[in-house]
């Protein structure tokens, strides 16, 4: 089956678009750690960039999309060729969405799609000589299909952004705190170093970090969801330190079972 490839876990900071276009996947990959945190995002959301009210909507499996992180794609599919030449010329913006279970059985039609997902500004696109190209999307704001239109050989909906303000507001510091250990704990368990000396040397928001943890540890799709749909910054990270904590937990049993 032939579809898009996303790397949700590559680094816009020293990211090479020739790398993106040499990897292949032919299946949805499993969750993976990022090692890198993504390039720290210094714009505001939608205030900074005007989003359309009628977007393409670009549904994949296995991609959770966050506002403040960057998402590289590959596109080789001829409908999302299509998607990307018309969204570079009107609106810049394509709306990432996550596919419900069962899409293998309709995927070249309309599979199910969750109704809330992320927005993103086309940050770059090269084109390369056989109609496939790289795109490199950075995240915006989490939107609500309203209404989708299939006029076109990819899907579009008409959107309704949900509000900044609540994602927003700093995170109290001992909330923060207890989620900065517990992801330090989860990552050197998993020998991530470099991403755990990220995490503790940079000065970065509330909003940066919780998006960027939420993008790059490897949670399962449905997991990321679940973040995705958080109503506040406040709600996420707390969320994030259930997940935290259960995945830990989890991890300590399978050890004392060995």
């Amino acid at each position: 089956m032939e579809r898009a490839i996303a790397f949700p876990d590559a680094d816009i900071s020293d990211f090479s678009l020739t790398q993106v276009s040499r990897r292949h996947v032919d299946k949805a990959p499993k969750p993976s750690l990022s090692y890198r945190m993504p390039q720290l995002d210094r714009e505001t959301a939608s205030e900074a960039f005007p989003i359309p009210d009628v977007i393409p909507i670009f549904p994949l499996p296995n991609v959770v999309f966050f506002p403040n992180t960057y998402l590289p794609l590959h596109i080789f599919e001829p409908r999302y060729r299509d998607m990307i030449r018309q969204a570079s010329q009107e609106g810049q913006c394509i709306g990432m969405v996550l596919l419900k279970e069962g899409w293998e059985n309709d995927y070249y039609g309309v599979p199910p799609v969750f109704s809330l997902g992320c927005v993103g500004r086309i940050k770059n696109i090269q084109s390369l000589a056989d109609g496939r190209s790289n795109v490199i999307l950075h995240g915006l704001s989490r939107y609500d299909i309203e209404e989708e239109f299939f006029d076109t050989s990819y899907r579009r909906a008409k959107i309704t952004l949900r509000a900044d303000e609540p994602f927003q507001d700093p995170v109290d510091p001992g909330l923060r705190l207890g989620l900065t250990k517990l992801a330090l704990q989860y990552l050197r368990a998993r020998k991530a170093q470099d991403l755990c000396k990220l995490i503790t040397g940079q000065s970065i928001s509330d909003t940066v970090l919780i998006n960027s943890l939420s993008s790059c540890l490897d949670f399962t799709p449905f997991e990321k969801q679940f973040l995705l749909e958080s109503e506040s910054l406040h709600q996420q990270t707390r969320r994030l330190i259930d997940l935290l904590r259960f995945k830990l937990d989890a991890q300590k049993h399978s050890t004392e079972l060995e």
